[in-house]
């Protein structure tokens, strides 16, 4: 059963009455509902269009937060072949809210390293809602280390609400683990390339999309804090989640615009969680091409080329 959002809400009420209809017609066969039906369904589509053409930033943060929305085990499972899972920062424990390993993308070996969100209650429990903590940071170094020996690419998939702030987190150094894997990032000397699947939060995105190529989802965001954060900062009043979402320049049009990422990949009409399959495909398409961008570049190219990126972030927009 489809998920709505509060913005959704009269494109619900004709969808559950075409589906009503269906639902009568099949507990009575003489009933021939078949022209109702398809009159609410195209009228149906015709809003979904209405709604998803402009959506605003707070809405994509919505559609980027949707429960059904595809997540990193779904596009491991669907685009990679002999994923084979790596767990543990050799240090304290193996953090769930980080998923990597060994893998093969169209028969080109990688290294996949993402945030997972979990799809159900004991699931999100367990990988803590996809807020990773110093461990989980720590073990995306070691692959990230063990990628660089080897000589693989390194895809990254993020979607993170940001890292975790919690008291044990803290004492065990989780600034100074995102500094390292941020730092890990401009160092390696292979290939290295994120999405941005879901949301991007704060430096747990950072983290791991400090790559030579960004690309982002059509309704994900990323951002340096969340519209609600930013919010109780800046109003004293996170109610006002709605203005900071606006003011952070989160989606990926203006992040593409401000040179902040590298592509856009297109979402289905009425986002991701609406036609999976054809969001994973994309995202396929999209990181192998990016992958093919940086095929054959030497290693200290490959860095140059990441650490002039971010050097020059910001430029772009001052000159506009």
């Amino acid at each position: 059963m489809t998920q709505y959002m509060d913005f959704e809400k009269p494109l619900a009420e004709i969808e559950g009455k075409a589906e009503e209809l269906r639902a009568l017609a099949r507990s009575n066969d003489e009933m021939d509902v078949t022209e109702e039906a398809a009159a609410l369904d195209t009228k149906a589509r015709a809003m979904l269009q209405d709604l998803y053409k402009s959506l605003s930033p707070w809405r994509k943060c919505q559609v980027a937060r949707h429960p059904e929305r595809p997540h990193c085990i779904d596009y491991i499972n669907a685009l990679f072949t002999d994923y084979t899972p790596l767990a543990g920062d050799r240090n304290f424990a193996d953090d769930h809210a980080v998923m990597g390993g060994l893998a093969r993308i169209s028969d080109r070996p990688v290294m996949v390293i993402g945030h997972e969100k979990g799809n159900d209650t004991k699931s999100r429990i367990e990988r803590n809602f996809g807020m990773a903590r110093p461990e989980g940071y720590r073990k995306a170094i070691r692959l990230m280390d063990l990628a660089d020996r080897f000589e693989l690419p390194v895809v990254t998939l993020v979607d993170t609400p940001g890292a975790y702030p919690g008291k044990g987190a803290e004492e065990r150094g989780q600034s100074e683990a995102i500094a390292r894997a941020t730092e890990k990032c401009l160092q390696v000397g292979v290939p290295l390339v994120s999405v941005i699947i879901g949301e991007g939060g704060s430096g747990g995105a950072v983290a791991f999309a400090t790559a030579n190529r960004v690309a982002m989802l059509e309704h994900s965001v990323y951002s340096v804090i969340s519209p609600e954060g930013c919010a109780s900062i800046l109003w004293k009043d996170a109610e006002k989640m709605r203005e900071a979402a606006e003011a952070l320049r989160l989606t990926a049009q203006d992040l593409k615009n401000l040179g902040v990422i590298d592509r856009i990949i297109a979402e289905p009409m009425g986002g991701a969680h609406r036609d999976p399959g054809s969001s994973i495909a994309s995202v396929g398409k999209a990181v192998e091409a990016m992958l093919d961008e940086l095929s054959g570049k030497k290693r200290d190219a490959l860095v140059s080329d990441r650490r002039r990126k971010f050097l020059d972030l910001g430029s772009k927009g001052l000159a506009a």
